[in-house]
């Protein structure tokens, strides 16, 4: 696993975890940007491993 699949991995948990915070704190409406976030980087990370 190369370092720029370590932290794309770790930003996805990271923004999940802050997008988990956020729903509780204030609903899935202002959360809805860091939940897609870190879907987002999430698929970047799955499409890196599938191509190598």
């Amino acid at each position: 696993m190369k370092l720029l699949d370590i932290i794309l991995l770790s930003l996805a948990a990271f923004f999940v975890i802050i997008g988990i915070y956020e729903t509780m704190a204030v609903g899935i409406g202002q959360a809805y940007t860091w939940v897609m976030l870190a879907a987002l980087i999430f698929l970047f990370y799955t499409y890196r491993k599938k191509r190598s």
